[in-house]
Formats: structure tokens, sequence, C-alpha cells
């Protein structure tokens, strides 16, 4: 198994009981594991009852494992302060003010909020990783996951045009320099040209491992609007060039006992019947296979029942 490990899915489906579950099946096999969330509801904390924060934090219980919950909005705010602090340090003090005004009005565009997480994630996967043989993603809902692993192409295209235009423009200050007078530009050092030179290279960094280190699960639930949202997520990774390892199927309605004939026990043997048909509707029309069926539990997923749905799932540690 690739040393990174996403599951994603759309909203609600589960992702943070399934990846909890795989990073403590990892854990307990004794693959030294980080278990990494992005849900500003802190389900991780949830599921193994402490808190979490940015740094790993070891799991009480479970030898080998660790875990971390980045907070979005928090991260998203650390990404435009560095941003503006960058820019501050290149502007007249005049543009300070309207640089600021810019960034706070970018706080709730399209991408910044993807941008900032598919950041906190590359650094885990580049910073973070080292002491650990697997590092299990909890990703966000499908569409953001997919906008965030087609950054590094767009990005990496916008960038190079970027420092062409950069490189441009010095060399035309470079030419205007008479005499004695230096050039107010030069290439060699030149901040923006440097850091547009780190950034291209975070997202090559970051598109190859995606590509050639990471393993994709998707999670769904028995029903046709779920089936639906993994359909279209299947289509998008391909789009991308990767390709989706599995998929779990979770929530699962159990099947009543053949001696129960009331209301409730009829109700359970046609929602069965109907999850039964959209999961014969996943095995024959996806190529990826289904990796595990887990049944929906009457009690929250901690402890033995950690457990079990850990056992449940047909992924290699």
């Amino acid at each position: 198994m690739e040393p990174f490990v996403f599951f994603g899915g759309k909203g609600g489906v589960g992702k943070t009981t399934v990846s909890c579950a795989y990073a403590y099946r990892c854990a307990t096999a004794g693959v030294r594991t980080l278990v990494v969330s992005t849900d500003p509801a802190h389900s991780v904390s949830d599921v193994f009852d402490q808190s979490f924060d940015d740094e790993p934090r070891s799991v009480e219980g479970v030898d080998g494992l660790d875990a971390m919950e980045i907070d979005p909005e928090d991260e998203m705010q650390r990404h435009l302060d560095e941003i503006r602090e960058s820019l501050s340090e290149q502007v007249s003090a005049g543009m300070v003010s309207e640089i600021n005004r810019q960034l706070e009005m970018s706080h709730g565009t399209p991408g910044a909020y993807e941008s900032a997480l598919f950041d906190a994630f590359v650094d885990v996967m580049r910073e973070e990783s080292e002491p650990y043989d697997r590092v299990v993603f909890d990703t966000a809902p499908t569409g953001s996951t997919l906008r965030l692993l087609g950054l590094p192409e767009f990005l990496g295209d916008w960038i190079d045009r970027l420092l062409y235009k950069r490189k441009q423009s010095i060399d035309l200050f470079e030419k205007a320099a008479i005499g004695d007078m230096e050039p107010r530009r030069l290439l060699e050092g030149d901040p923006v040209i440097e850091r547009l030179r780190r950034r291209k290279e975070f997202f090559e960094y970051a598109g190859e491992t995606m590509r050639t280190e990471a393993a994709f699960f998707l999670v769904f639930n028995p029903d046709q609007l779920s089936v639906n949202e993994t359909a279209r997520a299947i289509e998008g990774f391909t789009e991308r060039d990767l390709s989706v390892r599995g998929l779990v199927a979770n929530k699962l309605t159990p099947t009543p006992d053949d001696d129960e004939t009331g209301r409730g026990a009829r109700y359970l043997r046609e929602r069965v019947a109907t999850e039964r048909d959209r999961l014969e509707q996943v095995r024959e029309g996806f190529e990826p296979p289904l990796v595990a069926e887990i049944e929906s539990r009457t009690s929250e997923v901690r402890g033995d029942v950690l457990t079990d749905v850990a056992d449940a799932l047909d992924v290699d540690v």
C-alpha cells in the first residue's frame, strides 16, 4: 500500500469513521500511522474521545497511532496572513492597505478555502510524514477534493506564465540602465521570482506524489444520490489521471431476523432490498471494487465498534 491513503466522498457518508478505522487497523498491525482530518466538527476527536489540534498527538490506548485535526477556517486565515506578509515586503507602503483590502475580499471567494486546505495537505505530506509508514487523510467532501487535486496542473501552468512575465519585466528594467546607473530590478535574487519558483516546485511535488504515492478510496451510502455522486467522483479522478483503488459502502441497514414479522421488520426488509439493488448497481457498473460493506450501528463508532469496522475493511495495511 502507498504511504498516503485518502478516503473521500460526499458530506455525511462516514469518511471519518472509515478513515479512523483504517488508521486503527494499520497501527494495530504494526504500521506507524498518522490520521489527518479537516472536518470542522472535530469528528476524529469524537471517535477517539480526546482532543487533537494541528500538531500530531498520540492516540491514547493505541500504540503507533497519532492524529491531528486541521481547522479549515484557521488554515485559510494563516494562508492569507502568509500572503499578506510576503506581499507587504515587496510593495510600497501605499499599496499595503490595498493588499489588505483585496485579501479580505478573497476570504470568501471560490477556491480560497480549497487552496488553503491543499497547502495544508501537502505540508503534512512533506513535513509531517517522515516518522510514519502510513498517513491517512479524512478528506473534505468530493467536490472540494477534486478541485484540490486539480490545482497542481492548473497552477503549475499559471506560475510558468507569471515567471515568464516577471523575467520579461526585469529584463526591460536592466536594459533601461544607462551609464553608471544601476537597474531598479535585478533578475538574480528577485524575491517574486524566488517565491514563484518555490510555489511551482510545491505543486509539482504535490501532483507527482498524489499520482505515484497515494491511494484513493471513496465512501458512499446505499442510496441513489450517493451512488450518483460517487460515479461523478470516479469520473473526475479519471480525468485527472488518478485512479480510485476501491469503494466503501457504509451505513447499510441490518437485515431483521426471520421470525420478525412486525411493521418495522417489513420496513427494514424493503429497505435492505433497495440497498442491495444499489450495491449491485455499483458492482456491475463501477470499475473500482467494493472493499467493504459496513452496517449501521446503534452505538457510536469507538472502542470495540471501531475494531469491528476496521475488520470489515478489505484494504491492505
